[in-house]
């Protein structure tokens, strides 16, 4: 993440108003290495995985793990309290590590684009997002997040601006060309990016908000398994910042699920080299929209939601 001047901030303290919890001590064995690692109760699967994959570079999908449990290892999203780990807390990793071979751009070009079909709005289901921010091992997610977050300042912060969270992929550019190579950068910015930024630079100090985690929960009764951003991260490091003056703005609302109402969904950018991707005028509206805001004391106070709304009974053209 890159905020203002050169230089790293030193991580805050951590609060610890988690309950206590039970963490079990596994132990296994990858190319006749032995290796340890810990593992919390509310934890799922899915982060011992991640844990050997920090250990052994071994990706989850090439991950064979033997003798954890008795039979078939169940779904990455079962919590480590469900599962029945053999006494022995010991097991064997089959699987190989991942290369550091460099992709042709060729194949990106032709790589699928992100789908969205599966966004969800969290500002119409405070229930799940309640969820959410209540689940143990997201709040301890947070907490590592805040510790192990290093931020290279490279503009100074300014008294008594507000703070913008503004994502990049498919919000201010198109990333797929940009990644691949096929457009230059500056084809790749999403119409009106400069004049956006120097519109709401006078109101807003801007972050870009990279520090993500998995969470788990239900879709239409099924699994279901997606990255969301905390604000927390950024506000225990700039205590200035907070929900009555923070606005973050992405592509996909489910993204906002730890901070439902600080969001702003804005449409996907795409397919920067079309007719249609040059006549996109979302963030013009954006700007419009954020200067209005501006002097509101309290962001509390708004939804979001309805801001093309918002701009449409502005003066001027919307």
């Amino acid at each position: 993440m890159e905020l203002g001047e050169n230089g790293t901030i030193k991580s805050p303290e951590i609060s610890h108003e988690l309950a206590e919890e039970h963490w079990t001590k596994l132990q296994f064995t990858w190319i006749s290495k032995s290796y340890k690692v810990e593992i919390a109760d509310s934890d799922r699967l899915y982060d011992l995985k991640a844990a050997i994959y920090s250990l052994t570079k071994v990706p989850n999908e090439r991950q064979k793990i033997l003798g954890l449990v008795k039979g078939k290892l169940p779904p990455d999203e079962v919590r480590i309290s469900e599962l029945t780990i053999l006494p022995t807390k010991k097991f064997t990793l089959i699987g190989t590590p991942e290369g550091d071979e460099i992709k042709d751009p060729s194949q990106l070009e032709s790589l699928p684009d992100v789908v969205n079909d599966l966004d969800v709005d969290f500002t119409e289901n405070m229930v799940a997002s309640n969820r959410y921010q209540h689940d143990t091992r997201n709040i301890r997610k947070v907490q590592e997040a805040i510790r192990n977050l290093n931020i290279n300042i490279i503009h100074p912060l300014r008294q008594g601006k507000k703070l913008l969270v503004l994502d990049i992929d498919y919000t201010i550019l198109d990333t797929k060309p940009l990644t691949s190579g096929s457009l230059p950068p500056a084809e790749c910015a999403r119409p009106g990016l400069h004049e956006f930024l120097e519109a709401i630079y006078p109101y807003y100090d801007i972050l870009d908000k990279t520090s993500m985690f998995t969470v788990f929960t239900e879709r239409d009764s099924k699994p279901w398994t997606h990255s969301v951003k905390a604000l927390q991260i950024i506000w225990s490091h700039f205590p200035q910042f907070n929900a009555t003056n923070t606005i973050h703005v992405d592509d996909l609302s489910r993204n906002f699920a730890l901070n439902p109402k600080e969001g702003l969904k804005i449409s996907a950018f795409k397919n920067a080299h079309t007719p249609q991707a040059w006549e996109d005028r979302e963030l013009y509206k954006l700007a419009r929209y954020m200067v209005y805001i501006a002097n509101i004391d309290d962001f509390t106070t708004l939804s979001h939601k309805n801001w093309k709304n918002v701009v449409k009974r502005l003066p001027g053209p919307s």
